[in-house]
């Protein structure tokens, strides 16, 4: 696919995407590429990231991509942006997509089981976004889009280290919304539901019954579409992108009918259920 005739050099876009290396960040990377942006993945594995730049310059053939190997959880991450910007010279979207998921009955997950969880999936976005924001000011067309989940919207069985971390997220997301408009700084969040990716491909080898069944009363979606949605969703407006049809009537029923989405959800969980012991 070549790049749209619409995309001009004024459009084209500095992009830092966390988690680029697989799963939704390495996903969302070749749409980016096509438009003609300027993209660094940024993950913890050098080896992953290499392997991802080659797939990347398969698929987009003089691309501009640079990699960054950086833990999001870790001191260094104000140095290491500094210097992943400097190289594009300017920055005009953080993309946080970097997460990690723990599953399993409250009684067995551990306190490092929820302060790992929140170590990446919320302070690591909120560490990026502090080290990037005085770039993205200078942009004077920034945006931040924070990867979120349905885990954000609503509780899930055997998610209490992942909900309560992208409910924290969302609540983050909102309050920066708000602070960040008028600075002109544009703040989105996504809320996708379980979709194809290698974290959800290992989950799927270990979790219980109960997180089985309430889960997929939303199918998985395909990749490809949760990108369509958010490559949809930059050049409009809305802060909340929900990907999927099935999705976004969840999240409607979850917002104006929550006791019933509870006895829906707990009519599912009661017939898978095996407990903890």
């Amino acid at each position: 696919m070549a790049t749209s005739s619409k995309v001009t050099a004024k459009s084209i876009r500095k992009v830092i995407l966390t988690g680029g290396s697989s799963g939704l960040g390495l996903a969302l990377a070749e749409p980016l590429l096509r438009r003609g942006d300027h993209v660094t993945l940024v993950a913890r594995d050098p080896v992953k990231l290499a392997e991802a730049v080659h797939h990347l310059m398969g698929k987009v053939p003089g691309a501009k991509i640079d990699v960054l190997s950086l833990d999001v959880s870790g001191a260094e991450v104000e140095a290491g942006l500094a210097t992943a910007v400097a190289r594009m010279g300017g920055l005009d979207l953080l993309i946080n997509s970097a997460g990690i998921l723990r599953e399993g009955y409250f009684e067995k997950l551990t306190e490092q089981d929820y302060r790992q969880t929140f170590d990446i999936n919320y302070f690591g976005t909120l560490r990026t976004i502090r080290a990037a924001l005085p770039f993205l000011k200078q942009s004077g067309r920034g945006q931040i889009v924070n990867i979120a989940s349905m885990a954000a919207l609503t509780g899930v069985f055997g998610y209490t280290a992942y909900c309560s971390s992208k409910y924290a997220l969302l609540g983050f997301s909102d309050a920066l919304r708000a602070e960040m408009k008028p600075q002109g700084i544009k703040v989105q969040v996504v809320c996708p539901p379980e979709f194809d990716s290698p974290m959800v491909d290992a989950l799927d080898q270990t979790r219980t019954p109960e997180n089985q069944a309430h889960t997929l009363a939303i199918p998985k979606l395909g990749v490809s579409t949760v990108v369509d949605a958010i490559m949809a969703g930059l050049d409009k407006s809305p802060f909340l992108i929900v990907p999927g049809a099935q999705t976004r009537l969840m999240a409607f029923g979850i917002r104006c009918f929550p006791g019933f989405s509870r006895w829906v959800a707990d009519h599912r969980i009661q017939a898978a259920y095996r407990g903890p012991h």
